[in-house]
């Protein structure tokens, strides 16, 4: 099985730029996180600091230098929210709460939410060895390390936000610059079969006129080939325009150019199971489709085998499966066999499906997808078109 060096770099490329986008978004949250611990670590020496202060004017025995600096450390707190109960949960004081209209219901609330964040901080007054007194400082987070153990979140999800647009703009610029070049290619071929059809078809008048017609027409069947490619090239390079058919007259008409040009070991079937197989269609672009799938067929039963083509509707859709007999493939390659440049040939540029979903897809408005495969079974394509 051979792929072609531009896409195996293309989709390492990617899969590299997409690794490392994670990578810096994992050591960023990992930093984040860090940060967001060693805060609240401040926060909680800060607050026991804090009760150490209010310890300290509560029992009396000590001198007044002590009592200016505790009152001083209480003042300083204008950050972290504080609510001191006494023993048997009675709010007896806060600190850096706003107001409001009932503060006491809004206090509570408060206290509810400080002790499913904190463990509170005990504070005991004693007097002769005995304790006297027992209040509880609740805390919470400040509002700056409240703001950061969200902010992890936010980084996180912008940087998913980031992959997936950066994602989808790499996606849209490389479907633009195909389309250019499927554009460009196809002019160019046209332009180039063009030039040696008009010398042919000048050929075929003479040899006519000659009287020998034997030679006349098979170099008539020719030419009538390599106009139908011309076409083909020229409308991939534009807009087609779609007109009623039925599929399955389609259908027929490329059993019958392709048996007479394939191997007697190869036998292809078509079975017609829908009423209505008329739907809006490029006669000469889908012909195309048909002849490339089950061109891929033959190579992949390696020049034995039968294909079988079946013609399904429903009330929305007229459905062609092609069925073949061939070696299969692993779902892996479903998506991969129709990307520009992925052939299981060693020799093939591996256009011809890339091309057949453009034409479903993009110019029919339609899908073209793997249905099923198996291993040494067989592989079934599906083309689902639409009938209005």
């Amino acid at each position: 099985m051979g792929r072609l060096n531009l896409t195996y770099q293309k989709k390492t490329w990617k899969t590299f730029l997409f690794l490392f986008a994670i990578l810096i978004g994992v050591l960023s949250l990992m930093y984040t996180n860090q940060l967001v611990s060693n805060l609240d670590k401040e926060e909680r020496k800060k607050i026991e600091l804090w009760a150490e202060a209010t310890y300290q004017l509560v029992n009396s025995g000590i001198g007044p230098t002590n009592n200016i600096l505790a009152s001083r450390i209480i003042q300083e707190n204008t950050s972290i929210p504080t609510i001191l109960t006494n023993e048997v949960g009675e709010i007896i004081g806060e600190r850096n709460l706003p107001k409001r209209k009932n503060q006491a219901a809004f206090l509570k609330r408060q206290l509810q939410l400080m002790k499913d964040q904190h463990e509170p901080i005990k504070i005991e007054a004693k007097m002769n060895n005995k304790i006297i007194l027992t209040q509880y400082l609740y805390y919470k987070d400040s509002y700056i390390l409240s703001q950061l153990r969200f902010y992890p979140f936010i980084q996180l999800a912008s940087i998913v936000l980031f992959i997936i647009v950066a994602y989808l703009m790499f996606n849209r610029s490389r479907n633009s610059e195909q389309n250019l070049v499927w554009a460009g290619m196809a002019k160019e071929t046209a332009h180039q079969i063009g030039t040696p059809l008009s010398s042919l078809m000048a050929c075929v008048e003479l040899l006519k006129s000659s009287n020998d017609s034997g030679i006349a027409e098979i170099i008539d069947k020719d030419v009538e080939r390599l106009n139908t490619i011309t076409e083909r090239f020229s409308k991939i390079g534009s807009r087609p325009s779609l007109k009623k058919h039925n599929i399955f007259d389609l259908l027929q008409k490329n059993v019958d150019y392709l048996q007479n040009r394939l191997s007697e070991k190869v036998q292809i079937k078509l079975n017609n199971n829908c009423n209505d197989a008329t739907i809006p269609l490029n006669e000469t672009l889908m012909e195309w489709v048909i002849e490339n799938i089950c061109k891929n067929a033959v190579d992949a039963m390696q020049g034995e085998g039968t294909i079988t083509i079946n013609v399904f509707s429903d009330k929305e859709f007229v459905k062609i499966e092609i069925s073949d007999t061939g070696m299969g493939m692993t779902k892996n390659e479903f998506k991969q066999i129709f990307e520009p440049g992925f052939t299981t040939k060693k020799r093939g540029w591996g256009l011809g499906l890339s091309l057949s979903k453009r034409i479903v897809e993009i110019y029919h408005k339609g899908k073209i997808y793997v249905r099923s495969s198996e291993k040494n079974v067989g592989t079934t394509f599906c083309i689902s078109l639409h009938k209005n």
